[in-house]
């Protein structure tokens, strides 16, 4: 602004505005500007309002309800290993700061352009944060721009960079405001409609004690590796079971639990020693004050909540139950359409809610490892019309009741796009029913109104009965002609198959008698079985199947490998009573593979080419057999040829 009457007219207005208002000052420009030679034009009409003293405040730790700041100038830092940081110059009119840092779930803001230098911006919650040499930080919670940059003409009014005890401006009358390093700034009101404030120059607003005094509460969305004091309060929203591991290194134990409080969520892991400490302690649901955790790199493969970090307890952790925890929130979820899910990558983790169209009963199944687990599918269904086969696991599958068809919130479930889609829970999901949420009560009205009378879009491809699972149809000369199985990874296909016959030399072995060991044991000719595997003797073993069998459809036949389960169901008969009749009454033994012979199964299976001693042959393991419901064969063999007709 070249006129210099202008500019005292506007200096001796703010001079004037800051006695009357404390620190908040507003520039309405309504000169003509008039431009010497290599001047930038101001835009006239901008009217913008800016905090004056915010950031001196902020560095102080003091409350600021709601500070309006001036983006000066925005750097990209390179976190290494670690996520992207912004760093961020600000100004309030008064004083500019380059001291300022987004936190990474704002990064969007400056990934998307929507924030820019000159840009005017809403901070409405912060937090400050003291570095070890002394120098505060202020990392931004939340924040909005109010006004974008090509609506403001340049830099708002002449900043200076602050320097601490030195101030641009007469300090008021007021008492000045106590250091408050790690103190939450919590937002209130938009900036439109709320006058002035006085905020700065008061006493901040206590954050809530440690029970031991010596800390405040900072919120989760602030922490990061390079903190050493701190203490967040936050609520348990999912504790694990203990889980154990045994290798060539050692024994060993963790559990994990996910917490959260207004600000974010994080996971936090507890191996051997703290799972005795403090597993008892938590309970699902409480809030507790947390201090004193290693923080690293979230791995996100195996969690979908929002923090770039995961926190390990170690033998200086501290967790104390906290009594006060009514504004402590339940739970947060970022739910996911079941529509949506077309879009989303494989493997992604996913928030799901939806109505429990049908289930299905507990199956037992085997892994690659020998170890026995419980699995239930069910199916759920949104608003959107569209439905999704959802497979729960171990515990979960077994006690889950889907009567009366329940509204299912899942958070953090595993995408797959086998079969089109699907959805799987994991050791780390939480699993809520009927939860207690806005987004349930609306899908029970539209369910109960209207829902229940649709039958759903399947984004999982439909099964016959006894599937198993997502299914990709073949038949056994698909299954060659295609050369399935021959690329890196095995391939899955279900087919419709009659036995024709099954080897019952070798079909039984001892194996160990502990609960998830199903190792060959050795006899050891003195009343002991040995297992190689858990390097201990057993006085009994049980029996496990291994079954050859050959299948015939109309178009070929094919050896598949059946493993307990299967086997079981194919034979009509457990293990264990098989196995005594192997040892006491032969004929009965032959009786049972007798009568298995050409019954008929929906066969899920996994094929794969293996190499041995430089042979390559086509393996196939039978996944799951059930016996065919006629009724949902038939339908999909008319949806098969109405398909053919069409075309």
């Amino acid at each position: 602004m070249s006129d210099p009457g202008a500019r005292a007219c506007t200096e001796s207005w703010r001079h004037g505005c800051w006695q009357r208002c404390g620190f908040r000052a507003e520039l309405r420009l309504h000169v003509k500007p008039s431009f010497s030679h290599g001047e930038r034009a101001v835009r006239a009409d901008m009217s913008v309002t800016l905090s004056e003293g915010a950031i001196e405040a902020l560095t102080k730790g003091s409350n600021v309800s709601n500070p309006i700041l001036q983006l000066i100038n925005i750097r990209k830092i390179d976190g290494g290993s670690g996520p992207v940081r912004f760093r961020l110059m600000m100004s309030d009119g008064l004083h500019t700061m380059s001291s300022f840092m987004l936190s990474t779930q704002l990064n969007y803001l400056a990934e998307k352009n929507e924030v820019a230098p000159n840009c005017v911006c809403l901070v409405k919650r912060s937090v400050t944060n003291v570095l070890k040499d002394g120098r505060p930080v202020v990392i931004i919670l939340d924040m909005e721009v109010v006004k974008p940059a090509d609506q403001v003409g340049g830099k708002i009014g002449d900043p200076t960079p602050y320097v601490e005890g030195q101030s641009k401006a007469p300090q008021p009358a007021a008492p000045a405001p106590s250091a408050r390093p790690l103190q939450p700034q919590n937002g209130g009101d938009g900036p439109m409609n709320r006058g002035p404030s006085r905020d700065f120059g008061k006493k901040p607003m206590s954050a809530p004690n440690t029970p031991s005094g010596t800390s405040k509460v900072v919120p989760i969305a602030s922490l990061n590796p390079y903190q050493s004091k701190w203490t967040i309060r936050a609520r348990v929203t999912n504790k694990s079971a203990i889980r154990t591991w045994s290798n060539s290194r050692g024994d060993g134990k963790l559990f994990s639990m996910e917490i959260v409080d207004e600000s974010g969520e994080i996971r936090v892991t507890g191996f051997n020693q703290e799972v005795d400490k403090f597993y008892s302690l938590i309970e699902q649901g409480k809030v507790y004050y947390i201090s004193k955790g290693s923080l690293k790199i979230a791995n996100k493969q195996y969690t979908s909540l929002k923090n770039d970090y995961e926190m390990t307890l170690n033998g200086e952790s501290t967790i104390i139950p906290c009594d006060d925890s009514q504004d402590v929130p339940m739970v947060q979820c970022d739910f996911v359409s079941i529509a949506d899910l077309e879009a989303r990558d494989k493997d992604a983790i996913v928030d799901v809610i939806g109505v429990c169209k049908s289930v299905e009963d507990v199956t037992r199944i085997t892994t690659k490892n020998s170890r026995e687990v419980s699995k239930r599918n069910i199916q759920l269904m949104d608003m959107s019309g569209k439905t999704i086969q959802v497979t729960m696991w171990g515990k979960e599958a077994e006690t889950f009741d889907g009567t009366g068809q329940p509204i299912l919130a899942i958070k953090g479930a595993r995408l797959s796009d086998f079969g089109g889609r699907s959805l799987s829970t994991l050791y780390s999901s939480t699993l809520m029913i009927n939860p207690d949420m806005p987004e349930a009560y609306k899908l029970r009205g539209w369910y109960d109104k209207e829902g229940h009378a649709l039958d759903g879009q399947s984004m999982t491809e439909m099964r016959g009965g006894g599937g198993g699972g997502p299914t990709n149809w073949k038949t056994l000369a698909d299954v060659k002609n295609e050369h399935l199985g021959h690329g890196d990874k095995a391939d899955y296909f279900t087919c419709i198959g009659t036995i024709v016959y099954m080897r019952k030399e070798n079909s039984l072995y001892q194996a160990c008698s502990s609960k998830d060991c199903n190792k060959k044991v050795v006899d050891q000719q003195n009343g002991m079985y040995r297992c190689e595997k858990c390097d201990k003797e057993f006085p009994d073993f049980k029996y496990r199947l291994m079954l050859s069998a050959n299948i015939a459809d109309f178009s070929d036949n094919q050896w598949v490998t059946c493993f307990q389960d299967s086997a079981e169901t194919l034979l009509g008969q457990k293990a264990d009573y098989i196995g005594q009749l192997k040892d006491s009454n032969e004929a009965a033994f032959d009786e049972i593979f007798q009568h298995a012979n050409f019954n008929t199964f929906v066969f899920r299976n996994r094929v794969k080419l293996e190499t041995y001693n430089d042979e390559s042959r086509i393996k196939v393991t039978v996944v799951e057999a059930k016996p065919v419901d006629h009724k949902e064969y038939s339908k999909r063999l008319i949806m098969n040829i109405r398909k053919t007709a069409a075309q």
